[in-house]
Formats: structure tokens, sequence, C-alpha cells
């Protein structure tokens, strides 16, 4: 579909792209304000001016930016038949899940990630695998998709059994190599293009169980 938005099956709430993580960043944002114009009543709103956001804040509002960016993307690219919900709550946590895809290929669940510097996968001959982004140690991020993915399992054990549930890693501004593919304990490391052409993928579902099955995944994961 062209548009940045799909329309939502059924008044389905289909959630909005990064609007936990925006909450989180005005939040944070309000309440450094608060205590400056308290601490300093004359000159405070002069000391917020002069000084830039801490990195506190910006890292909630960048984190948002690439999620609306890996929405806007999927939009654009997936097939009519997908339905994807959007930050999306885990209940009794105060995590989220970024997109969780419905489509006939199966359940995806997407974590977005803005990182800049090159993605890269190393597998030493004595030790365990990591995951790298410019050079800095990412593997936990694996870790807290497979979290997630566990837990989209355990519902679709109730909704749909028979059903797929898989995980991938989707970057915004990060560095993928040019030629091959990077995935890490079988989770795909993709741009929203090429991850939006695999969801996209035929499969047995029909768009009416596809439909089922987002009403059923929005009910246990309601939009954050």
């Amino acid at each position: 579909m062209p548009s940045e938005e799909r329309p939502a099956p059924d008044d389905l709430d289909l959630g909005t792209a990064g609007a936990s993580a925006r909450r989180e960043h005005e939040r944070r944002k309000d309440n450094r304000e608060k205590r400056v114009r308290t601490k300093h009543p004359h000159i405070g709103g002069a000391l917020l001016a002069l000084k830039d956001e801490p990195t506190h804040e910006t890292v909630w509002a960048r984190g948002a930016r690439g999620e609306e960016r890996v929405a806007k993307v999927l939009a654009k690219h997936l097939s009519d038949d997908v339905v994807v919900l959007h930050d999306r709550r885990i209940p009794g946590s105060r995590a989220n899940i970024d997109h969780i895809a419905v489509a006939p290929s199966g359940v995806w669940v997407i974590d977005s990630k803005r990182y800049k510097g090159k993605v890269a996968v190393t597998k030493p001959l004595f030790g365990e695998a990591r995951l790298t982004i410019g050079g800095r140690n990412r593997t936990k991020l694996v870790e807290g998709l497979a979290k997630q993915v566990a837990l989209v399992e355990v519902v679709m054990i109730q909704l749909a059994p028979d059903v797929p549930v898989r995980g991938a890693h989707c970057f915004v501004d990060a560095d993928l190599p040019v030629l091959g593919k990077l995935s890490f304990d079988g989770y795909p490391l993709l741009y929203p293009k090429p991850l939006a052409k695999r969801i996209s993928a035929g499969g047995p579902l029909t768009s009416e169980q596809v439909r089922e099955l987002s009403a059923g995944l929005a009910r246990h994961f309601p939009a954050a």
C-alpha cells in the first residue's frame, strides 16, 4: 500500500509506532525542565535554552523515530493481506514489542533498532558468537528479541498452535552488508524493505485467519 497508514480490519486498534517511547521522552523532558525552573526560578528558561537534552532523554526520541520509520516503510511495501500491530504492551511488564506482523506466512515479532555503525556477526572458533554494531557488543539485543518471540509463542499456542512465530531485527541508519545476509540465532538482521518482502512471502493463512489472529494478539498485547 502506498500510504503510511494501513486500514485497521474490523476497527482493530493497530497502535501507533513509537508512541510509548515518545511519551517516555516527553515525561523525562518535562521532569528535567520542572527541576531546573524550580531550582532557578529567574533564569531557568535561559539555562534550558543553552543546554542540549541529555542522552537519557534523546535516546527515547531517537528510538521512537526509528520505530516510526520502520512502520512507514512496512506500510508501503507489505502486501495488502498483512496486518501490523505497533507498540504493543507486554502485560505485567514495562517493556513493549515494537511491531507484530500477522501475514499468510505466519506471525512476525519485529524489533526496530536505530544505531549507527557497521553491523557484524562474529563466530570465533572458541567462545560464543557476538553481534556487534559500530564495534560494540550488542548481543543482548538478540536475547531481548528471543524473550519477545517466546511470549508471543505462548499466546499463539492458545490461538493457533500450528502457525509459526518468527523474530527479526529491523535496522535503520546502521550499515548492513551489501552482499550476503546476516542472522543471529536464527533471527534475520534486515532493513525494513527486505523484511517487508520476506513477511509478504506467500503462506497457508487466509485473509480471514490473518484478521482473526490479529484480533487475538491485540487482545493479549494491547496498544501501549
